[in-house]
């Protein structure tokens, strides 16, 4: 049964960590997992929450420290001293989320708490990680895995492979490797079950092991492991030797952060946020946007006041253009947001920019004439004016054209020039296209009514 929290329930807790009495603490989290326990961490105050640290064993805090929201997570652990991050959660986590864990503290700080670290071969491995630039494979990766030497006979491989499980929690590949450490191939646990003792691992190895390099972008990284359905993959140098591997867990909250951070792009927010954050975080997220779309407003106005003359003359006109402007950012944000999709999961295929123009063409022209016919119907019946019909008509036929195709073009240029594409689902196309679409409006009514 799901856990689920309550007043109650954490009124309770809150009242046994005040009193001090671990035996209470550890009966009422004793059945709920470390995820459900990180949840119920993040509505302590930090002074419940470090008690409460001290009350778990290792393994289990750690991993709730690990399931913590980023900002909850670096703001605990740097309340901790050197010694006792070593303690209650390195020396209980892989080498990725060790990583990641000490890399939130300044360079003093994390030094202090690599001296503490008993295991000196996770010490290692965690400063070889830190050396990696964040956002790529290398920072992504862990250290834990089992490999074996191309010239092992099977039985020596499963002697070696015993010393090197017995601290991993999960083996996902068995990787193959030369003297110079480069990586062959995997070796399959069927094949080293079903082979004789004596046979060299050589002779029963597989190749063609899908990899990423260690400065491979992480965006990649997820892309690789979801078009191949893998659960892990190997990491190599620029020499080809086994640095390390990511698994699938890692991939997801790779994805899990790009779809948040296109998502606030694409609703109008500069950076990312959560609904935590304080009231001045969360407006300087809104405001760059905010006056981005007040600006486009203000031109808006002005290209109505240019064709003020012309509302004297045929006011009607004036009905229509809330019409104009949210036919023209919808149609905008509908072409924008399957370029964008297609760019970030790699579908768009082999398809050049020239054929992907034409085909949102061929959907611009078929909405635009639906459209354009039945709001032609419409004014037809409830107008006397006929002017009014075609302008509208035609300007609206236009103005969906034009959004379907600047919706497809400008995210492909964004992404051409290595700026999120996200960017042109968002506030930026969406006030563009109120601002072409008013002057074609108002040129097409210039040319008709005159």
């Amino acid at each position: 049964m799901q856990f689920q929290l309550t007043k109650e329930f954490l009124s309770e807790l809150e009242t046994s960590l005040e009193a001090n009495n671990e035996s209470q603490v550890v009966a009422l989290l004793e059945e709920i997992h470390a995820a459900d326990i990180a949840e119920i961490v993040e509505e302590l105050d930090l002074n419940h929450a470090k008690l409460l640290y001290s009350y778990l064993d290792g393994n289990t805090a750690s991993e709730v420290l690990t399931n913590l929201d980023e900002d909850i997570r670096d703001k605990h652990v740097s309340s901790f001293t050197p010694k006792e991050i070593a303690k209650l959660f390195i020396e209980n986590l892989e080498s990725d989320d060790a990583t990641d864990v000490i890399s939130v503290l300044n360079d003093k700080k994390r030094a202090e708490v690599i001296s503490n670290i008993e295991d000196q071969e996770l010490a290692k491995d965690i400063v070889h990680l830190l050396g990696f630039r964040e956002g790529t494979a290398g920072a992504l990766m862990g250290k834990e895995l089992v490999k074996v030497h191309e010239s092992w006979s099977v039985k020596q491989c499963v002697v070696e492979m015993r010393k090197q499980a017995k601290d991993l929690d999960h083996i996902y590949t068995i990787y193959v490797i030369n003297d110079k450490e480069v990586l062959l191939g995997r070796l399959s646990l069927k094949k080293l079950l079903t082979t004789g003792s004596s046979t060299k691992i050589a002779d029963i190895y597989s190749t063609g092991l899908k990899t990423v390099k260690t400065n491979t972008p992480s965006e990649e990284v997820a892309s690789i492991m979801e078009k191949y359905d893998l659960v892990a993959l190997p990491v190599i140098d620029d020499l080809g030797r086994l640095n390390g591997r990511i698994t699938i867990d890692d991939v997801v909250d790779v994805i899990r952060e790009e779809a948040d951070k296109d998502y606030q792009l694409a609703s109008g927010l500069s950076e990312s946020v959560e609904s935590s954050d304080n009231i001045w975080i969360l407006t300087r997220a809104r405001l760059p946007w905010l006056i981005l779309g007040l600006i486009g407003g203000i031109l808006g106005a002005k290209v109505i006041g240019v064709y003020e003359e012309q509302l004297r003359i045929a006011p009607e006109m004036a009905f229509f253009i809330p019409l104009i402007a949210a036919m023209g950012g919808n149609v905008g944000v509908q072409s924008s947001a399957i370029i964008v999709q297609g760019l970030a999961n790699n579908s768009l295929g082999m398809e050049g920019t020239f054929i992907k123009l034409m085909k949102e063409l061929g959907v611009a022209l078929i909405n635009g004439f639906v459209c354009a016919g039945l709001i032609f119907a419409y004014n037809t019946v409830v107008s006397d004016t006929q002017s009014l019909s075609y302008t509208v008509s035609i300007a609206l036929f236009i103005v969906i054209l034009f959004a379907g195709l600047f919706g497809t073009i400008v995210p492909l240029v964004l992404n051409k020039y290595k700026i999120d594409p996200a960017l042109a689902t968002g506030p930026f196309i969406t006030t563009l296209n109120d601002i072409f679409g008013l002057f074609i409006y108002f040129y097409i009514g210039r040319m008709l009514y005159v």
